[in-house]
């Protein structure tokens, strides 16, 4: 929206620098920033009077959470981050066809999330909405993001090509429509549910989140400049450069929320943030043409979920092999296996979060590794 006024530079000359990205981009952090703080106090209260907190009551995790004191802390934080990264992008994006997909998948994908925090904090359903229709969402949600990018001329053959890691071009062109939904399908899905697994920690999902949407700006900025895109051999995806803005605002309403959701949690982000910053990570990941390397950069994601397939399939591995269930890890996902082992949550999320600032520098370096 702000961007516009750069037309009227002819009356008030210093209206020029709304067109250079870099300033939007970090205009968009500091605005999200600035909007997470003013509406976080008022939020949070709001949650408290309305009693929206996990009760923790399940066998599953109740335990950790009556002896780390996490008991009645508001959940459905995920609003904040909403509400920031909305309003932020809205002021300073450029609307095209990649910021559009982006943000509704975001919003979709809020509502679901809201609705699964909903049903549990406040009709005190143990598990939300059923995974049936969780997956129906989600697979509503991508085929409509699917089809806007496919039918709209500016996206229909990029979206269409696969790269990947270390290859100067790319892996396949004009790849099948069927094929890109499934891929997408499964990076969306996959990483909304990696976060919401990595989200059992106060600050763990938010501070990895942050990593992986500042990588994945810079990776925005270089696909949609020509020069720099080809300067390092990626595929060159005009106007996607405005993605950077979304993830600038990720990042500054992320910390923002960071603010509130540092030990001891005043808040958690719920459902409601975790599948939507998930699912919009993954789908900014296709829609860059970098959707392997959200392996390497969201590495600590990757890691949450596969404990829980390892401790899930040791389980019933050895229930069918001995008639009795053993456990690979003490606990999964694996920061809870951390804390039974004695360490403090401080600890753990501190040490994951360097894990995850190595993974980010370590998908920024196969930007130059061609």
């Amino acid at each position: 929206m702000l961007s516009y006024l750069a037309d009227y530079e002819h009356v008030f000359g210093p209206l020029r620098v709304l067109r250079y990205l870099t300033l939007r981009t970090l205009g968009a952090a500091v605005t999200a920033t600035l909007v997470g703080f003013v509406i976080g106090p008022w939020l949070i209260a709001r949650l408290r009077r309305l009693k929206f907190g996990q009760l923790y009551d399940d066998d599953r995790t109740g335990e950790l959470a009556t002896k780390f004191d996490k008991k009645n802390t508001p959940t459905m934080g995920g609003l904040l981050i909403f509400a920031s990264v909305f309003v932020s992008t809205l002021l300073w994006a450029v609307p095209n066809i990649w910021v559009l997909v982006a943000l509704f998948v975001y919003a979709a994908l809020t509502a679901v999330g809201f609705r699964d925090d909903y049903l549990k904090v406040v009709r005190k359903s143990r598990d939300g909405i059923s995974s049936r229709e969780k997956m129906f969402w989600q697979t509503t949600i991508t085929i409509l993001a699917l089809a806007a990018l496919v039918w709209h001329p500016a996206s229909a053959d990029k979206i269409r090509e696969i790269w990947v890691p270390f290859l100067k071009t790319p892996l396949f062109i004009g790849v099948p429509v069927l094929v890109i939904f499934v891929l997408m399908f499964f990076w969306v899905v996959g990483f909304s549910n990696a976060i919401n697994l990595t989200d059992g920690l106060d600050g763990l999902a938010i501070g990895c989140t942050i990593t992986v949407a500042l990588v994945y700006g810079l990776m925005a900025y270089a696909a949609g400049n020509a020069r720099i895109a080809d300067y390092l051999l990626i595929g060159y995806v005009p106007g996607t450069g405005e993605l950077a803005v979304i993830c600038g605002a990720l990042v500054g309403a992320g910390m923002a929320f960071l603010w509130y959701n540092s030990h001891p949690a005043e808040v958690f982000m719920g459902d409601t943030g975790s599948l939507a910053l998930g699912g919009v990570i993954g789908v900014i990941a296709f829609m860059v043409q970098q959707p392997l390397t959200l392996v390497i950069v969201g590495g600590v994601f990757v890691m949450e979920a596969v404990s829980v397939i390892i401790q899930v399939g040791f389980f019933k591995y050895t229930r069918r092999r001995f008639g009795e269930g053993r456990r690979y890890f003490l606990m999964a996902p694996i920061h809870h296996h951390f804390q039974k082992k004695g360490w403090p949550e401080t600890k753990v999320v501190l040490r994951f979060w360097i894990l995850s600032l190595m993974c980010a520098l370590a998908g920024l370096g196969t930007l130059k590794l061609r």
